[in-house]
């Protein structure tokens, strides 16, 4: 992953292995968890660090 704050659905797609409608799929999701959340959201991208935090179950340790 590079150090851009959101990821599009290729690299979703790219990062799971899945396919890229998959991963449209689970950015709605997720971006809906975030919206609940009171977060702002954009529609088709997904906030990296809430992305790896609940992909890999613990908080993402950005790189430095």
């Amino acid at each position: 992953m590079d150090n851009k704050l959101f990821m599009r659905a290729d690299e979703v797609a790219k990062e799971l292995g899945v396919s890229q409608a998959y991963a449209y799929k689970l950015i709605k999701e997720l971006n809906g968890e975030m919206k609940a959340k009171g977060y702002i959201v954009i529609n088709g991208r997904l906030n990296r660090e809430y992305f790896a935090e609940k992909v890999y179950s613990k908080h993402y340790e950005k790189e430095a």
